[in-house]
C-alpha cells in the first residue's frame, strides 16, 4: 500500500501545519490522564532508525508511539550490522520486513529519509538529514509560539502569524532546524530575519524566505521571538568559526541583552543549548523562554503527525472517551 511520509516542510503546506496543530491539540486532554494513552494505533509498530545522536526528538517520538499504544523498535547504529559492513539499503529493508508501520529517520547526510521510502512500505519521517531539514521540530516551534502568544495576549489560539518578526540568531548554514523554521514559519506569515556571522550563513538566501543581517543588537528591540541556534561543529567540519567568546559577545543572548527584551518577547532554542556560547545562563530560565515547553509540545505534535500517517486522519484529533490501549 502507498504510504503519504514527512519528509519537508513542504510536504505539508499551511493547511497541513494547521491541521497537525488541531490533532495536537487533542493529545492535551490526553497528557493529562493518569494512564496517558489511547488504543488508537494498537497493533501497529514504530522503528526509530537514528544515525546520529539524539536525545529529544527520539524519545519524543518513541514516548509518542507508546502514547498511540503502537509498538515500538529502537534502532541503535552503533550496535547494529552496519558495524559488520552491511549497507544501508540492506539495514532498512531487513527492518521493514519484520512488518513495520512507520520509520522515523535520522541521518547526517542530507537525503537519506527520501532514499529510505524507496526501500520500505512503510510510512517515513524524516527527523533531521543532515543540512536539509527538521519538519517536526519546525511544527512543534510553530505549535509552541501559537500556545504562548495565546496566553500572552489572551486570545484565542490561531495559525496567522502574520505581523509577527521572528529572528533565527546562529549557525545559519549547518542547521536543518533553520530551514524548516524558515518554510514553516513564512508560511504561517511570520516576517524572518536571519541574524549571524557571514560564515554561517548560507552562500546563498534563494529559496529562504528571509532577510539576513549580522547586527543582532540592532534588531533585537524589534523581535517578538528570539530564536537560538548551538554552533554545529560536527557539520562545520574546517569551516572558519568565530572564536566562542567572540560569537557570544556578538550574537549570544548575553545578560544585557535579555535585559532589553520586552517582557512578552519569546526565547526559543532546538536545545541541546550550550549556556554560555548561545545563551547566557541567565537568559536561558527568563519567564518567556520556551525552551522545556519546545520539549513537551514535542510530545504532543508527534504524537499528531505519526496519527495523521498512520491512521490518515487530517484533523479532528483522538476520540477523548477512548480507553487506554494496552
Amino acid at each position: 500500500m502507498s504510504r503519504e511520509h514527512l519528509l519537508s516542510i513542504s510536504d505539508l503546506g499551511r493547511e497541513g501545519i494547521e491541521g497537525v496543530m488541531q490533532l495536537a491539540d487533542s493529545f492535551k486532554e490526553v497528557a493529562r490522564r493518569p494512564i496517558p494513552k489511547v488504543p488508537t494505533l494498537r497493533g501497529r509498530t514504530v522503528a526509530t532508525l537514528f544515525f546520529e545522536a539524539s536525545t529529544r526528538t527520539r524519545l519524543s517520538f518513541e514516548t509518542a508511539a507508546r502514547r498511540l499504544s503502537a509498538d515500538v523498535m529502537t534502532f541503535v547504529a552503533s550496535s547494529s550490522s552496519l558495524e559488520k559492513g552491511e549497507s544501508l539499503r540492506d539495514t532498512v529493508e531487513t527492518i521493514d520486513a519484520m512488518g513495520i508501520d512507520a520509520m522515523v529517520v535520522r541521518h547526517r547526510s542530507a537525503g537519506v529519509p527520501s532514499q529510505v521510502t524507496g526501500w520500505t512500505s512503510a510510512a517515513v519521517v524524516n527527523a533531521g538529514d543532515g543540512q536539509h531539514e527538521h519538519p517536526t521540530q519546525a511544527l512543534l516551534d510553530c505549535y509552541t509560539i501559537r500556545e504562548a502568544l495565546s496566553e500572552k495576549m489572551g486570545r484565542e489560539l490561531s495559525t496567522d502569524f502574520s505581523g509577527l518578526r521572528i529572528g533565527i540568531v546562529g549557525d545559519i548554514c549547518f542547521s536543518r532546524v533553520a530551514r524548516s523554521d524558515v518554510l514553516a514559519f513564512s508560511l504561517l506569515g511570520a516576517d524572518v530575519t536571519l541574524i549571524a556571522p557571514r560564515t554561517l550563513l548560507p552562500p546563498s538566501l534563494e529559496g529562504w524566505p528571509a532577510t539576513a543581517t549580522a547586527d543582532l543588537d540592532g534588531v533585537l528591540d524589534d523581535l517578538d521571538v528570539v530564536y537560538l541556534l548551538r554552533i554545529q561543529a560536527e557539520r562545520a567540519g574546517q569551516v572558519l568559526l568565530p572564536e566562542l567568546d567572540e560569537y557570544h559577545s556578538r550574537f549570544g543572548l548575553t545578560r544585557e541583552r535579555a535585559a532589553r527584551l520586552r517582557k512578552e518577547t519569546l526565547v526559543m532554542h532546538p536545545g541541546p543549548m550550550i549556556r554560555g556560547v548561545e545563551i547566557a545562563p541567565e537568559a536561558a530560565d527568563l519567564p518567556g523562554s520556551l525552551v522545556t515547553r519546545q520539549v513537551r509540545n514535542g510530545v504532543l505534535v508527534r504524537s499528531a503527525v505519526l496519527l495523521r500517517l498512520l491512521s490518515g486522519t487530517a484533523a479532528g484529533g483522538v476520540d477523548a472517551s477512548e480507553e487506554p490501549g494496552a
